[in-house]
């Protein structure tokens, strides 16, 4: 249910419900990118009426009977009844103007979105149904880290996660990040930063450790902004910087690299691109999935060439 009234947690401003909702929780005034749900981000990516849920993985739920204030198997009742998920992440199977992809969303409402067993068996899934299937894998990013109450079997999960996305790198299928407001700990260490291109939303904190952690540690005053996606683009951690209206057309055309127009069924070099904008001559050579088919460059030259 849309609220009447909607508070911007970036200028404090008043925003209209339904015009907050219109504009895909962006404030207007601001352009602070608001929090979405997992199904929210799915039904804003996806094409209407192509998501299909992964079949279900099976885990181990409380591997260590852990207990603090609470008992874990609560706190998971708590955020399976407060958010209709099952995990932090929602992985399914849909298409982006057109073009197959796996998706594997992420839900910060579900113990901030942190990783867990049953999320990084659910995201080596995702990553499994890509390479089975050779379409591209987009993975949605939203956490705070580590599931603490699963202790060292959640840091594996960090293992778990880069070997998948390895078989799919070696298999030449394409892997996405987009990394959205968290995404911290195990996940940013992991495949959050792991894929073929980076994107990011305006103003997503991206790091392992939080900043304020990290100025008790060193005792040193950060630079301003850090960690945030203006930051690490100027910083080469992450590819490019999208705004939520404009993710669904820029991710159509990454997932059309090197694949056909999906309206007219060229193939590649039958005179346009995924975009529909003629080709150079031979542009249809210029994807290259082996490396050793690579030029060679001198290792300076590719220094002078790297962006500041």
């Amino acid at each position: 249910m849309v609220a009447d009234w909607v508070r911007c947690a970036g200028c404090a401003g008043l925003v209209y419900g339904k015009r907050f909702t219109r504009c895909a929780h962006v404030c207007p005034d601001c352009g602070r990118h608001g929090p979405l749900t997992a199904r929210q981000r799915l039904d804003q990516l996806l094409d209407p009426g192509t998501a299909e849920p992964l079949q279900a993985v099976r885990t181990v739920e409380d591997p260590l009977r852990f207990t603090d204030t609470r008992p874990y198997p609560d706190r998971l009742a708590e955020a399976r009844a407060a958010t209709g998920l099952e995990e932090a992440v929602v992985c399914v199977r849909g298409r982006i103007e057109d073009r197959p992809v796996v998706v594997a969303a992420m839900d910060f409402r579900f113990l901030g979105g942190s990783l867990g067993c049953a999320v990084g068996e659910l995201i080596t899934e995702a990553a499994r149904t890509s390479l089975r299937h050779r379409v591209p894998l987009l993975l949605v990013t939203a956490s705070g880290g580590a599931r603490m109450q699963e202790g060292v079997l959640s840091l594996l999960q960090m293992a778990k996660t880069a070997q998948a996305l390895a078989a799919l790198d070696a298999a030449g299928v394409l892997t996405v990040s987009l990394v959205t407001d968290p995404t911290y700990g195990g996940v940013a260490a992991s495949f959050a930063t792991l894929t073929d291109v980076i994107i990011a939303e305006p103003g997503a904190r991206l790091g392992f450790a939080g900043p304020r952690v990290i100025e008790q540690t060193t005792r040193q005053r950060l630079p301003e902004g850090f960690q945030t996606a203006e930051f690490l683009l100027e910083n080469g951690m992450v590819d490019t910087i999208v705004p939520r209206p404009g993710l669904r057309s820029a991710l159509g055309r990454l997932l059309g690299l090197g694949q056909p127009a999906p309206s007219s069924g060229s193939s590649p070099g039958s005179g346009a691109d995924p975009a529909g904008e003629p080709l150079r001559p031979g542009a249809a050579d210029v994807l290259l999935r082996n490396p050793e088919e690579l030029a060679e460059r001198d290792p300076w030259e590719a220094v002078r060439l790297a962006p500041r």
